[in-house]
This record gives structure tokens, sequence and C-alpha cells, in this order.
């Protein structure tokens, strides 16, 4: 597909390398079933499709959209975009309410049950196990997302965009894995995530909801390992693509704290703001990212600003402050026209914290961490001015992992997604400039880390048998009479049984023929030129058994 670009982007294409692959995009084995059945028709689209993205950019001047991706942490489906749900749970949410009034709502969007996984489903189109990504990482591990992968950022570079992070990355501790090393020019990010930031304090522990770590909480009569607790771990850091690193806010020998917390959350919000200053008076469209670490939080403030009061609940209502902000900001860089923005949650909420965080299972049943569908539905919401109508919706079911093919296609950029390996990302244009009923997946494959526990097709959805038990023999519920996936029918197992285990079938067959990549492993900490001394004994600890 060829599109007409500004002269601006046409200069960073000659000077960037030519990385354009050859041949067909790699689909699993799903995807390819469907299309024998439709790939004639889905062509034939495909042609009106081209035609109305040649319409949008030449409107534009050749400019392909800028876009704002915003990833929230733990919020599960029906907590934001919603008044009358707003009344219901006590936490006011006026600015996503009106951006979700603005754009279209995906009302069945599918993600990963923890947010490592999905931020990597995110970044690199693919089922994170297929990058070796598994599970959510706390302290020192030595991995994270391996230089192999190829990441939207990177994709969306070659074809001209400027690029920039701002807050969570949680892609790993080693440096091949940082933001700036994977497509983003800068990026100002912590190197763990919350459960380091705001969980292992000793405000946390008088919260009662950190038992054991901080040392205030017991006589530690008998301890002999000074390094079974976590020591010395890095906390934010800023970067530009080809240099190092450097912690920000955090002296040697200094104790981390809510106030520090509180204070990391404020810079990222005045550095998004910052960020996108600067991107929106460039010439080249951009991509910038904003994860925020909010509303994660795990101590009370002294005075509430919601009707809920949770320690999560009262963090939410704030960041959709933040987020009005930077809306608002948008509009007076006068960009606001030609920039896609999209809001979405990573998975379910924590809800090991259920009642006191203020945040519940609302419709779906389940959160952080599982299959069930309170896990891996969120909320999620487009804003593109022009294109996509306001207050409109789509029952269709989206994968986070579709939005690398879809920005990808959006921004010119489907020349350079890799064609070595399987992209599970199915590219959603159709669903978004065509409407509802023009998703090109049913279907999605569930993961709880290395094991797929669950297969949902259309409004069916099979947990995964015990091996040696047969199909029929499954529970298999239907989410659209069943949404809390409490009363498996048999009735719906007998037929379904077989044609689930062939879903399965298909997708072992593609994983056999296009094995796993391994999980990126190296020091950790490497590329931080400011390393603290408590951060550099951690270090060697961690590595004095590797």
């Amino acid at each position: 597909m060829k599109k007409t670009l500004s002269l601006a982007a046409l200069c960073v294409l000659a000077t960037a390398p030519a990385l354009a692959q050859e041949g067909e995009i790699i689909r699993d084995g799903e995807y390819r079933y469907l299309e024998a059945q439709f790939g004639e028709a889905w062509a034939e689209q495909d042609e009106r499709i081209d035609g109305r993205l040649n319409e949008i950019w030449e409107a534009n001047g050749g400019k392909p959209p800028n876009i704002l991706y915003i990833l929230i942490d733990d919020v599960s489906f029906g907590q934001m975009g919603s008044r009358k749900l707003n009344y219901v749970t006590g936490i006011d949410t006026p600015n996503i309410n009106q951006l979700a009034q603005d754009g279209l709502s995906l009302m069945r969007m599918y993600t990963e049950p923890s947010c490592t996984p999905t931020r990597t489903a995110f970044l690199t189109g693919r089922h994170p196990i297929r990058a070796g990504v598994e599970e959510v990482k706390v302290a020192l591990v030595g991995e994270g997302l391996p230089a192999e992968e190829v990441t939207l950022a990177e994709v969306l570079k070659q074809a001209g965009y400027n690029t920039a992070h701002v807050g969570k990355w949680h892609q790993g501790d080693i440096e091949q894995a940082y933001p700036h090393n994977q497509g983003f020019d800068w990026a100002a990010f912590p190197l763990h995530q919350q459960v380091q930031l705001s969980l292992m304090i000793r405000e946390a522990k008088d919260a009662n909801n950190m038992l054991g770590y901080h040392l205030s909480g017991q006589s530690n009569q008998f301890g002999l390992d000074e390094r079974f607790r976590p020591y010395g771990l890095v906390t934010g850091v800023e970067a530009e693509a080809g240099g190092m690193a450097r912690e920000v806010d955090m002296e040697p020998g200094e104790e981390w704290t809510q106030a520090k917390y509180e204070e990391m959350n404020e810079r990222y919000q005045r550095q998004i703001l910052e960020q996108l200053d600067r991107l929106a008076a460039e010439d080249e469209p951009f991509f910038l990212q904003y994860w925020p670490l909010y509303p994660l939080n795990f101590a009370y403030p002294e005075q509430a600003i919601s009707r809920n009061g949770g320690f999560h609940a009262d963090k939410l209502q704030l960041l959709d402050s933040w987020i009005g902000d930077l809306l608002a900001r948008l509009d007076e860089t006068g960009e606001a026209d030609n920039t896609i923005v999209m809001l979405m949650a990573d998975n379910g909420l924590m809800y090991h914290y259920e009642g006191t965080s203020g945040l519940n299972q609302l419709i779906y049943r389940g959160g952080k961490t599982q299959h069930l569908e309170g896990g891996v539905r969120t909320d999620a919401f487009i804003r593109w001015p022009g294109v996509l109508a306001p207050d409109s919706a789509v029952g269709d079911i989206v994968h986070v992992s579709d939005l690398f093919t879809t920005f990808a296609r959006i921004g010119n950029a489907m020349d350079y997604i890799p064609r070595d390996r399987i992209i599970d990302g199915v590219d959603q244009t159709p669903l978004l400039l065509e409407g509802e009923g023009n998703s090109r997946r049913d279907y999605v494959y569930v993961y709880e880390g290395a094991i797929m526990r669950s297969v949902v097709k259309q409004e069916f959805k099979m947990h995964l048998p015990a091996p040696g038990v047969p199909g029929a023999a499954a529970p298999v519920y239907n989410i659209l009479r069943d949404p809390r996936e409490e009363h498996a029918q048999i009735g719906n197992a007998l037929w379904s049984g077989a044609s689930f285990q062939d879903m399965v079938k298909r997708h072992q067959k593609m994983i056999a023929k296009y094995p796993h990549l391994p999980l990126g492993t190296g020091m950790p900490y490497e590329g931080i030129e400011n390393l603290r001394p408590e951060s550099e004994l951690a270090r060697e600890v961690f590595t004095s058994w590797q």
C-alpha cells in the first residue's frame, strides 16, 4: 500500500536503515483457517480501506496521524467510561467518560492476565510466550524483552515517526530491554514496578498491605540473610536512544518512601505534557506512550478526593483529572484533529486487595493473573476525529496484540513488520473504518504464564481440560449468558469440544513450525551510568550464585 507522505517524513525515511520486509506476514493457524473462508472478501475490503486511508492522509497534507496511547494498570471492565458505574462505585472519571463519548468503545477488548505480558503483546504484536515472556517480575532477574523482538516503536520509526515513552515499562532489567533500546527516542521509566515502588515501603506496611518486607514490622531476632528482602533496587531512570540511562531523584543510601512515589507520578505527568509539546512542535508524526503508575497505590491519602476513598479508587479519580489535562494540552498544540488517542487498561483489578482498594470485579469474575474474563477483559476507548463516529461502539473481539498491526497499517508501516516469525496481531483497521462486524478475529487464546488455560470463540469459552480429559467433558461457558463463568453447560461442550480442540491443534502446529524465541538475558542494570553503591551491591549479590 503506497501513500503520499510529507517531505519531512520522506527525509527521515531517506536516512533510516532500509528494513522493509519481503513476503507475507506469517499468521497463526486460526487466522489462516478464517482466511481460507473469507480471504476473497477481505482482499476486496482492503482495497476500499487503502483508498480511505489515502483520503485521510491527503486531507492532512500527506502526514499520517499521530498516536497517543495511554495504558492504565489493573482496572476491571466497566470501571471507567461509564457515568452510571461512576455512581455505583463512587469513583468519578468524567474525562475518560468524555473520551469514550468522543470516540469508539471497543466493548470486547482482550488483554493478557497481567501487566508485563499485556505490554509485550502490544509492543510486539505477538503472544508474549513467543518472546519468552511468561510472568510479572518484581526484583532483580537479569531478564527482559529480547533485542530480537521488533516493537511497534521500531516499526513506526521506520515510517518516519518520532517516538517517546513516559511511565511504567516493566519489560525487564537488562539493557537490551530498556525502551530507548527498543525504538523510543526518549524515555522516562522505572526499572521495576509498583510492588517495589508503592508496596515495598513503610507506609504500605503501616496500611497492612505489605507484610514481612519492611524491617520495622518485626524484631528480626533470628534473621541471617541480609539480602533475602530485595535491596538497592534502581527506581526511575531517563534516557535517550543510543545513550546511557541515568537514575533520577534518588541519592545513595536514601530510603524510598510514599512521598517519593507520589513525586515520581507527578514527574511523569509533567513529562508527558513536556513530551507532547516537544513532539507536536516537530514536523514528523509522533507515537507517544503514557503508561501511568497510578492508580496502583497502597497507602491512604490524608484526605480522599473520591466518594469511594479506596487507595486505588482515589488515585484512579486523580489520574482521570491528569488525563483531562493531557487531552486539553493536546488541543492546545493544534494536533488533536490528526491524533489518534487510545486509552485502555492492561488487565483486570488486583483482586487480592479487593474491597480496601476501592476497586471490584463488577461484571466479570476474576482479576489480575487469571484467565477468567475479569482478568483479561478491559475497557478500551479510541478517538480519531473526523474518522471514528462519536459515541460509537463495536462488540467484535479485539486482542491487545491487534493494536501493533493496526497502528502499523494506519501509520504506513506494514512493510516493516517482520516476516520471519508469527504475528498474532490482526489488522483491525477495517473494524475502525467500516464499523461493527468487520473484525477479522472471533477467537482468543488465553495463557496464564506459559500455560494455555482457555480458548475463546465467538460467545463461547472453554476452560482447557486436564491432560487425558476429553474436550466433551471440559467446561464450556456462554459468556453472554454467563459472564462470570460459573455455570458450565454440558450442552455447550458436547458440540463444541472437538472444535475447540481443533483450534488448539492449529495453534500448536504453528508453534512447532515457528518455535518460541528465548527470553532476553543479561547482567541486570547494565547501561545505567550512575548506579548507587547499594544497587551495585544488589547486583553483585544477585550474580554471586548465577
